[in-house]
This record gives structure tokens, sequence and C-alpha cells, in this order.
């Protein structure tokens, strides 16, 4: 499990001990789950922008090579 990913599961943990606690609607709740959709959100960027490979580079400029090719089961 990533670095972030093991942090999100903190968070989620401490919201859901937040809530129970101090009840759904107060303002700690809604404090913790923002920081748990903070990371989440935080956790999708990092995916979206994770650098290429050089296989990928080349099949971008060479879509027809042999390498590039998919198949379809």
């Amino acid at each position: 499990m990533s670095n972030i990913q093991a942090k999100i599961e903190e968070e989620l943990i401490q919201a859901r001990e937040v809530c129970d606690i101090s009840g759904g609607n107060s303002k700690e709740c809604a404090a913790a789950w923002d920081a748990v959709e903070e990371l989440q959100a935080e956790a999708s960027h990092q995916r979206q922008n994770k650098p290429k490979t050089s296989l990928e580079k080349y099949c971008d400029d060479n879509p027809d090579a042999a390498e590039c090719r998919l198949y379809e089961d």
C-alpha cells in the first residue's frame, strides 16, 4: 500500500471515531471528512500525473509499430 493510501486509511478511521464521539452533524466530524476528501483528491491527482514509460512515449510517436498493437480477447 502506498504512503498516501495508508494515510487515507488512518484518516478514515479517525473520521469515524470523531463522528461517533461528536456526532455526525458536528463541525469536528465535517472537518475530519474534509481531511479524508483532500487526501483522496491528492491520491487521484498523483495517479493522473504518473510519468509515461519509454514504451508509452514510443507508442505515442509510433502508434502503428508492432510493439504498440492492442489485441482484444
